[in-house]
């Protein structure tokens, strides 16, 4: 006899060919992408801010080496603590009311922050915005999947990345312009605009019929879909690939292009988040087509690439006997740039653009349809809270410790033990992962349980 949740949840995971695809699911995903959004504005934030932080006058805080380090990875602990928060929310709370929950944390950090007179409110500011990150980061790919449809389940997923580049690229943007206070203010903006516009959606269909709320189930298909019957149930978040550098990258773009001399390090880093957008959105819309281990091979080989070759710039530029053995990425740059590093600055701009778009092709989106799609529905809450977890102490520890790493290994050293990384996930990708594209969830569990 079929399990009463199963039994429940069966009519909405077999659709006829013949139905209806409904608008206002796009609205509705748009509304929890807003999360997403939130959570990339506050990783790119402390790119502008902490140089802007370094020149602050009293009675603002002044960061030093250590704090800068600090305010960059203490977001990381935060958003860690967030995806275990999370990962119970979305199973009870369920998921509409997790997403306007996280808003809260969001708001109140930038707040702190927009307030800060002394350190200790700048890092509880970041600490409050990571939880909201934690939080966003596995709810909003949850809710989102489980209102599309399997025609652009690919296509919605990425949807998930996508915004998170767009809100790094805004906060990049928008640091060009703004001094921190303000650009902590400009933060409060997308999850205010989400908690309004997340009033008026629905709770997810699938979330409805596991609490025996099957009338409410279907009004919210017949409001998602123009139709009472529901779509197979689509894919969730996972986590990103944090041993590649992308979240020191993400976090000290502009510190990293400062230490390779590059002369404007702001409009450098504006134009790696604006190439990291571009290729986001070209891998959403070729995911369903191209397939998930093509793009994670050619990714991970593009990054193997750009990562050795960042490397083999900083080798060419301070590798010298005459150069000090000590860099710290997060001090500022008094010396003069060299000539070597002015004439091979194209290659540390063009490494960095190239990393970002190899990322941004297949590492970046991949994971997050990936786990959703092997893990079942009744231990999505969790199993997807552990990916989120270890996948921020994984942020943090890249994040945190970067700065040591160009210490001890040397810049050049850092970036080719990146490259080392990639390299491991290209050859997990050929191993251990199998093709989805095409596939229901249903063949995808059986692959996994040896059927």
């Amino acid at each position: 006899m079929m399990p009463e949740d199963q039994e429940d949840t069966q009519p909405l995971l077999r659709p006829p060919d013949s139905a209806p695809r409904g608008r206002r699911v796009f609205l509705a995903v748009f509304a929890a992408a807003l999360g997403p959004l939130s959570f990339g504005f506050a990783l790119g934030y402390s790119s502008p801010a902490i140089p802007s932080l370094r020149r602050a006058a009293p009675p603002a805080p002044r960061l030093d080496n250590n704090a800068a380090s600090w305010f960059g990875a203490i977001v990381t602990l935060g958003a860690a603590a967030g995806g275990v928060l999370g990962g119970w929310l979305v199973d009870r709370a369920g998921r509409k009311l997790s997403l306007l929950l996280c808003t809260v944390p969001f708001v109140t950090g930038f707040a702190v922050i927009t307030a800060a007179q002394e350190m200790w409110m700048l890092l509880g500011g970041r600490l409050l915005t990571g939880l909201a990150c934690g939080i966003a980061s596995l709810v909003a790919p949850v809710y989102i999947s489980e209102i599309a449809y399997p025609e652009v389940r690919g296509l919605l997923g990425s949807c998930v990345q996508l915004m998170v580049v767009t809100g790094i690229l805004l906060a990049y943007l928008a640091g060009w312009v703004l001094e921190w206070r303000w650009l902590a203010v400009l933060g409060c903006v997308p999850p205010t605009f989400m908690l309004l516009l997340m009033c008026c959606m629905p709770e997810t269909p699938r979330f409805l019929l596991t609490q025996h709320k099957r009338q409410e189930a279907m009004a919210a298909a017949q409001f998602l879909w123009g139709s009472e019957q529901g779509w197979e149930e689509p894919a969730v978040g996972a986590e990103h690939q944090q041993l590649s550098g992308i979240n020191a990258v993400m976090f000290y773009a502009e510190t990293i292009f400062e230490e390779a001399k590059f002369k404007d390090s702001s409009l450098a880093s504006v134009i790696v988040g604006t190439i990291q957008v571009l290729f986001t959105a070209v891998a959403a819309l070729i995911m369903d087509r191209a397939g998930r281990r093509l793009l994670l091979v050619s990714s991970g080989v593009v990054m193997v690439f750009s990562a050795s070759a960042f490397g083999a710039y900083f080798r060419l530029t301070q590798g010298g006997p005459s150069n000090s053995s000590h860099v710290d990425l997060l001090a500022p740059v008094s010396m003069e740039p060299t000539n070597a590093s002015v004439e091979l600055a194209w290659l540390a701009v063009g490494s960095m653009c190239l990393f970002t778009a190899g990322f941004a092709m297949g590492w970046g989106p991949i994971p997050w349809l990936l786990m959703s799609e092997i893990f079942p529905l009744h231990v999505k809450g969790v199993a997807t809270g552990v990916c989120v977890l270890s996948n921020w102490l994984m942020a943090f520890l890249v994040t945190k410790e970067f700065s040591s790493l160009m210490e001890v290994l040397r810049p050049y050293g850092a970036f080719w033990l990146a490259a080392a990384f990639c390299t491991v996930s290209v050859l997990f990708t050929l191993f251990c992962i199998p093709e989805t594209k095409g596939k229901t969830l249903e063949q995808i569990t059986a692959h996994f349980e040896g059927q």
